[in-house]
């Protein structure tokens, strides 16, 4: 071929331009368009055609004129059926039959590339190979088609046919894909007892099959009524969907279907209910927002991954459940049907959020497998969650109206025993990710970075009424006992909790200082361990004034009620405690945590007993077994509910034995009071 031919191919290649038979070489024209031909498949076949296209072939216009069109659409639109040359049928017919034969298969988008090509005269055939991903991460659905060419008016074009896309289709046919899925894996906690598993459900909703088209909408209000969902959305899902499908509006456990419900059921024409199973914890409040649920996919879901998701699929939509659905799902089984024009003409799609048995009457009218992939079952979750403990904690924080959280962890090995948010959070997992002020429960990092600094828990410290740091006045809280007042040993400050003591010794504590002591503790190291978790922060202070407010635990101090179960975990245990939920899911002690002497973890000890035995953790001391160690706090918070109404939070920290645990209150009056009694049942209880 000519040195100027092929100089003209490249820039008509790279301008998008069709090619003419006239150019000198044939093969060159037709490979270029089938190229073309393949990036425009592999695009999304609903996408707008642009301002111009390519003329179809039988036009008068030019090759060169028609490679200046394609150019400009390209620019403007990228690579389409609608800018490609066409014989019998124009760009956009084209594009449209394509976008309605691969509709059935949803989001997913194939990989196409254009193989061979055999020129004979004026025609010449191209070969297509394609991949669709039709399971995420699976085996792909792999073929080759042929494109025919044909050259009209110099200038090659797409003969349009359905065996272009597959093989196996004929004119009029389009392509299915159905889901199967297999049962979902269980959830386990301590010793493998089983947490989350398949358990009977009712769903309640539509089935369109039983009602006439004009009737659809008000049954869909009427059900969305009784059952308290929000009604429009449910009415557009039913009177959208297929004549065969049945449109879930809510899904019940087997044995909590309200009686009002199944009575008014019978008087909504098209109601009805299915039998079926769905991965449920033992209650629904059983580790809610921690687990999360398993419902329907959302339309988000299915847009950003069609691979892994279909319109109708189950999986887990929140918490762990969805972080770990692959693993918990498994591979659904996955078949692709070419489906006759009749048959398909004569069956709806449902659409998102309805479901549909799959129809032997398509079946009949000629419905053909393509391809298939098998379901494989998915893995347990292995978590360290103990039942009784979890359920313990619910039961404890069930009467506590405003947020709270209870967070249990093993200082032996840092796995999480319990972690329970009380019905205030809502659906918030506050045990784990929650940021709070630790308020006095920080006084156990501040002692450590004390001790650090040379101090013993008989050092002498000034606990004064009230300290000043450049203009803010610091005192402590209102029914601090006056005997305590004065120069107190360190052990009895954090044993009343005087804030001005730990103020009033701020000059002993360097820059970091504080940071260091409470990564040794567990606390301001960041963590991947597979579940949400806020290790909490000890920021650098910006002023003087908030390097004093953070050796009480406000400032910008902030921690979650795992993070300071796990400070006290640290002390009992007598080194850093890396707490772990997911089983093969652990992160070693950084290097950045200094290790903890045994003289320190001795005095945090014989301080922290002595809120036990003379502070205000007093109410501890009759639980039975081994010395129980603890420390309350409080934390003021502008609560932006009330217009910025200063309020408290109550914390309380406490380890007994191979347990740890930290109670919060997000309202409350002080740590002993508010947080005390919880921590002192959960304690008893738990033995």
């Amino acid at each position: 071929m000519r040195r100027s031919s092929v100089v003209g191919l490249l820039l008509l290649v790279l301008a998008g331009g069709s090619l003419a038979a006239c150019s000198g070489d044939d093969a060159d024209g037709a490979r270029a368009l089938a190229q073309r031909l393949a990036a425009a498949l592999r695009l999304d076949p609903d996408a707008p055609a642009g301002a111009s296209s390519s003329p179809s072939a039988g036009s008068s216009a030019s090759a060169e004129a028609s490679a200046s069109a394609s150019a400009s659409t390209s620019a403007a639109a990228g690579p389409s059926l609608a800018t490609l040359p066409f014989s019998g049928v124009s760009g956009e017919q084209a594009q449209q039959r394509y976008a309605a034969i691969v509709d059935g298969l949803g989001r997913l988008r194939p990989a196409v590339e254009a193989g061979d090509v055999a020129v004979d005269g004026d025609a010449a055939t191209a070969k297509l190979r394609w991949s669709w991903p039709v399971v995420d991460g699976g085996e792909a659905w792999t073929y080759t088609s042929s494109a025919r060419l044909v050259r009209v008016d110099d200038a090659w074009a797409v003969r349009w046919s359905s065996a272009l896309v597959q093989p196996e289709l004929a004119d009029g046919d389009v392509l299915d894909l159905t889901s199967a899925a297999t049962p979902r894996a269980e959830i386990t906690g301590a010793g493998g007892e089983v947490l989350v598993t398949e358990r009977p459900v009712v769903r309640v909703g539509i089935d369109r099959s039983r009602l006439e088209a004009d009737a659809a909408e008000g049954a869909a209000r009427a059900l969305a009524r009784l059952v308290g969902i929000d009604v429009a959305p449910y009415v557009a899902t039913v009177t959208k969907a297929g004549p065969k499908a049945f449109v879930e509006a809510l899904t019940y456990r087997r044995d909590d279907v309200p009686a009002a419900v199944r009575a008014g059921l019978e008087r909504i024409d098209g109601a009805r209910t299915v039998d079926d199973e769905l991965a449920l914890a033992p209650t629904r409040e059983f580790a809610a927002p921690l687990l999360g649920r398993v419902g329907a996919v959302t339309a988000e879901m299915v847009a950003k991954d069609p691979a892994a998701y279909r319109p109708g699929d189950i999986a887990g939509i929140s918490g762990l459940q969805a972080r770990y659905d692959a693993q918990l799902r498994g591979v659904p089984a996955r078949t692709v049907y070419a489906v006759p024009a009749a048959a398909a003409a004569a069956s709806a799609a449902p659409s998102a959020g309805a479901s549909e048995e799959p129809s032997s009457a398509a079946d009949e009218g000629g419905r053909r497998v393509l391809f298939q992939i098998a379901a494989r079952p998915g893995k347990p979750l292995a978590l360290t969650l103990d039942a009784r403990l979890q359920s313990l904690g619910e039961r404890i924080l069930a009467g506590v109206g405003p947020a709270s959280a209870l967070v249990a962890i093993r200082p032996s090995d840092g796995a999480v025993l319990a972690a329970v948010n009380g019905p205030g959070t809502g659906a918030r997992n506050d045990a784990t990710f929650a940021r709070f002020a630790p308020g006095s429960t920080f006084k156990i990092v501040s002692s450590l970075a004390l001790l650090r600094a040379g101090l013993t828990p008989t050092s002498p410290v000034p606990c004064t009424p009230s300290v000043s740091v450049d203009g803010k006045r610091f005192t402590n809280y209102s029914d601090y006992p006056s005997s305590s007042l004065g120069r107190i040993e360190l052990g009895e400050a954090v044993a009343q909790s005087c804030n001005t003591a730990f103020i009033g010794s701020r000059s002993r504590v360097g820059d970091g200082d504080l940071a260091a002591a409470a990564a040794s503790l567990g606390l301001g190291v960041d963590h991947d361990l597979g579940f949400p978790a806020y290790f909490g922060q000890v920021p650098a202070p910006e002023s003087r004034t908030e390097a004093a407010a953070d050796l009480i635990g406000q400032g910008k101090v902030q921690a979650s009620p795992m993070v300071m179960a796990t400070v006290i975990a640290s002390v009992q245990a007598g080194r850093t405690v890396v707490p772990y939920l997911v089983e093969g899911s652990t992160s070693p002690v950084p290097k950045q945590a200094r290790k903890l002497s045994a003289a320190e973890v001795k005095a945090l000890r014989t301080m922290l007993r002595r809120v036990v035995t003379e502070g205000s953790g007093r109410r501890l001391l009759g639980v039975p077994g081994g010395p129980v160690i603890a420390k309350t706090g409080t934390a003021e918070y502008a609560d932006t509910s009330t217009g910025g109404e200063v309020r408290t939070h109550a914390w309380m920290v406490g380890a007994h034995d191979d347990i740890a645990v930290a109670v919060f209150v997000q309202t409350g009056e002080t740590g002993s009071q508010t947080a005390g009694p919880l921590l002192e049942r959960f304690l008893r209880e738990a033995r």
